[in-house]
């Protein structure tokens, strides 16, 4: 059974109610974990003040660190029955600030609230939330304020007939952290799979083409490798889900049809021009989803600030 053991918690110093920081403490209660918190601050205006001097600005700074860490220390006194250490850390580039403590700190499950994001913004500038995604060498738990009461559904999204072992590996490992995490909050695991629809040149261009036939030739294909993989999880076949279209459409509208507390999902963390131009499933998911989102990243994955 996988276990989380190391939780780091991204603590947003914009809002009184931190909804990262309550799941968190539900996880590490339910598997025995510790809880690292961490704020990452930076004022520019700090490093802009030519009239003092490197040491003035540097206690103006101490002094900004301290006391925000007064107010981490005030946060987590109605969790005294957690392990919890508090990290506040000035760097203009938070992502990297959290990383590089996953990184140094061997944590095992990155916990942040999420917010949407404009989609203006989205295209122009790349949000935290997607430099974790993409980067982070641990798995990523974006939280939103959504009630994970007991009996609730946890959805988890595969890619049920791909021949690439690397992607097969990772079906294993999302399945397994889903059904893992249902023992622990009481929750039923449902499977969905989203399979491409017929090309319409195709039809067009051969005209004794039998499209009907075709499309249900394939979804009986994609609905056979979803069972196989149920029943290697000792799952009912009723949990299986499979719609015609892109993932990114159909796993946000299962997970409202179904109300779901959780997406649990696989990212394999593109970066470059790749992530640019065409972007993470998990990404494309994120914002449209009501519930929270848990990548789950590749075995032997290296974040590229390693």
């Amino acid at each position: 059974m996988m276990k989380y053991k190391n939780i780091l918690v991204v603590v947003d110093p914009t809002v009184e109610e931190q909804p990262s920081l309550a799941r968190a403490a539900f996880l590490a209660r339910s598997y025995g974990a510790k809880i690292s918190l961490i704020l990452c601050i930076y004022d520019l205006s700090y490093e802009m003040t030519s009239m003092l001097s490197h040491d003035e600005r540097e206690a103006m700074r101490q002094g900004v660190i301290e006391q925000q860490q007064q107010w981490l220390a005030d946060l987590v006194t109605k969790y005294d029955d957690l392990t919890i250490e508090c990290t506040v850390t000035w760097h203009s580039r938070p992502f990297e600030a959290f990383i590089n403590h996953v990184i140094k700190h061997d944590i095992d499950l990155l916990v942040k609230s999420t917010h949407k994001h404009g989609k203006i913004k989205s295209v122009i500038f790349t949000p935290t939330d997607w430099h974790l995604l993409r980067k982070s060498p641990c798995d990523v738990l974006l939280v939103k304020d959504h009630a994970w009461p007991q009996g609730g559904t946890i959805l988890t999204a595969v890619n049920a007939i791909s021949e690439d072992l690397s992607h097969i590996e990772l079906n294993h490992a999302v399945v397994q952290h889903a059904t893992d995490i249902a023992k622990v909050v009481d929750a039923k695991v449902k499977l969905v799979n989203a399979y491409p629809g017929t090309p319409v040149n195709i039809a067009i261009e051969i005209p004794e083409f039998n499209l009907s036939e075709y499309n249900s030739s394939v979804r009986n294909h994609h609905e056979q490798a979803m069972n196989k993989i149920a029943n290697q999880f000792k799952l009912d076949q009723s949990c299986c889900i499979t719609q015609e279209g892109l993932a990114e459409d159909v796993i946000p509208t299962v997970a409202q049809s179904l109300d779901v507390e959780l997406v649990v999902i696989g990212t394999i963390g593109r970066t470059g021009l790749s992530a640019a131009f065409i972007g993470n499933t998990a990404e494309h998911v994120i914002d449209r989803i009501e519930c929270d989102l848990l990548a789950i990243k590749p075995q032997g994955f290296v974040s590229p600030l390693a």
